[in-house]
């Protein structure tokens, strides 16, 4: 279930999932820092993923389309059952950021994460309590019917009928994975003064302690 990313892409606060191409995930994230809002464009991969044990491995990495920073990431998910009805998932992030979202440093940034893994949570546990935890039918690959040749013998299925020595352009073209459109609505961003409030307050206080400090005695000396 975590390692279904379309399905649960809904539940990440200010992500939008675009587009899927072979086992690769495209789409953006959107955050507002004050009066600005940025978008991180980019893509994610699972570079680790093990059923038996309930562990994948996810690599991610974006940059903001004003070109205002950038952020990759690796995160690790490791589900554990805890009874037939409950399962406690830990994930570890290592996360590196760069730009203007970089300034609030690790304390803002770790206070952030973790009121948006919760705000997830809320959303996952929700999803599931209205879809249930069954995996969505399979696709059904469409099948070329044989048409009776004029002796009644079937002809060949037009995907049998090249021969081996077909155009290997085609071939390639038909071996390349397709990229698959998602047609999802778009997501509202991410506040991070909204999310991270106490702790934005606690990085920004002292400078706003002092420009109050200095309009106080300017304001004295007139």
């Amino acid at each position: 279930m975590i390692t279904d990313v379309e399905r649960i892409a809904p539940c990440l606060p200010g992500a939008q999932l675009q587009e899927i191409e072979g086992e690769t995930y495209r789409g953006v994230v959107k955050i507002k820092l004050g009066p600005a809002t940025m978008q991180f464009k980019g893509q994610a991969t699972f570079i680790e993923q093990d059923d038996q044990a309930h562990r994948g491995v996810l690599k991610a990495e974006g940059r903001d389309t004003s070109g205002r920073g950038n952020a990759a990431a690796e995160i690790t998910a490791q589900a554990e059952s805890l009874s037939p009805t409950s399962t406690k998932v830990v994930v570890t992030t290592d996360l590196h950021i760069t730009g203007k979202v970089a300034q609030f440093g690790r304390g803002v940034v770790g206070d952030v994460s973790k009121k948006l893994m919760a705000q997830f949570a809320t959303n996952l546990n929700t999803m599931l309590d209205d879809q249930g935890t069954g995996d969505p039918a399979p696709a059904e690959e469409p099948v070329a019917a044989a048409a009776p040749s004029a002796d009644g013998d079937e002809a060949p299925a037009a995907s049998d009928a090249a021969s081996s020595g077909g155009d290997a352009g085609s071939t390639a073209a038909e071996s390349a994975p397709r990229v698959r459109k998602i047609d999802s609505p778009a997501t509202e961003p991410v506040d991070l003064a909204g999310v991270g409030g106490p702790a934005v307050l606690k990085r920004l206080g002292p400078a706003l302690a002092a420009i109050l400090l200095l309009l106080f005695v300017l304001r004295r000396r007139r």
